[in-house]
């Protein structure tokens, strides 16, 4: 399993760690934390000394009942930060968390190697043709709804045979319009309930009959935080216990807030093979 970014092909065999880099006021974890250019290429930099192999930049919370951001401002938050850790860490593989089409296009146009649509083209009907014709990795994810009504669309009669059906039909749809590179994302705590995030994980293996590097983001969540009674603050332990357990199910990328310790889960899972 391989995926083309920016000319440089990522062997997903052995799994990979993606840091996550929020330049939001509101995320449910680090919002409002690096803000700062400054703070945020320090931040840069100690997840890719930590081992990250590619760094999801978002300027639009996707947390449950989250405020609209116009498209806008969400390009006016992406591009300058964009352009400065492009130039000052030239080999870094830069992913744009956002499911519109124009944003992707500014982000790849200024350095991001990759897209990751919490939609799957689902809210806008020109990501996937952008994303085409950008000629980038696509990330797909499940999720009903939006990030504003998605809590409220967890009614299903078999929720992994739904979603292997609904990233089946994806999937097509990518396809035809020319996408090569996909990997999925289950979309852990995006219109699913506490008990069907851990059925989800439980009988992740299914979603290998899709023939696709899987993407897993555990970290910090409720579904974790909520069963230990504690905060996402607290939730360190659960997310690598998550992690490990991902890897195992055949997660080929972590998307993480705690870069070192998910490359350890990495490390010692890969001891077993």
């Amino acid at each position: 399993m391989n995926i083309n970014c920016n000319g440089n092909l990522i062997d997903l065999s052995t799994p990979k760690v993606m840091g996550i880099l929020n330049v939001t006021p509101n995320s449910f974890y680090d919002g409002g934390k690096h803000k700062e250019i400054n703070s945020i290429i320090h931040q840069v930099d100690k997840m890719l000394s930590e081992g990250a192999d590619f760094v999801d930049i978002g300027a639009y919370s996707s947390k449950p009942s989250a405020e609209f951001v116009s498209e806008e401002e969400e390009i006016k938050r992406l591009v300058p930060i964009v352009k400065s850790l492009v130039e000052t860490f030239p080999n870094i593989i830069l992913s744009v968390d956002t499911f519109r089409a124009n944003v992707a296009k500014a982000s790849v146009e200024n350095g991001v190697a990759m897209v990751n649509d919490i939609a799957a083209g689902l809210l806008d009907d020109k990501m996937l043709e952008t994303v085409a014709q950008l000629k980038v990795p696509y990330i797909m994810m499940h999720m009903r709804g939006n990030p504003q009504t998605m809590q409220s669309l967890t009614d299903y009669n078999d929720i992994v045979k739904e979603m292997i059906f609904y990233f089946s039909e994806r999937i097509q749809k990518a396809r035809s319009f020319g996408i090569s590179d996909i990997v999925i994302d289950p979309g852990f705590g995006f219109a699913k309930t506490l008990e069907q995030n851990y059925e989800v994980l439980h009988k992740m293996e299914l979603f290998s009959i899709l023939e696709l590097p899987i993407l897993v983001g555990v970290s910090r969540k409720s579904m974790i935080y909520k069963v230990l009674e504690s905060s996402p603050q607290e939730a360190l332990n659960g997310t690598s216990v998550l992690n490990t357990i991902a890897l195992q199910k055949g997660a080929k990328i972590l998307r993480v807030h705690d870069v070192k310790e998910a490359v350890e889960c990495v490390k010692l899972v890969n001891k077993l093979s």
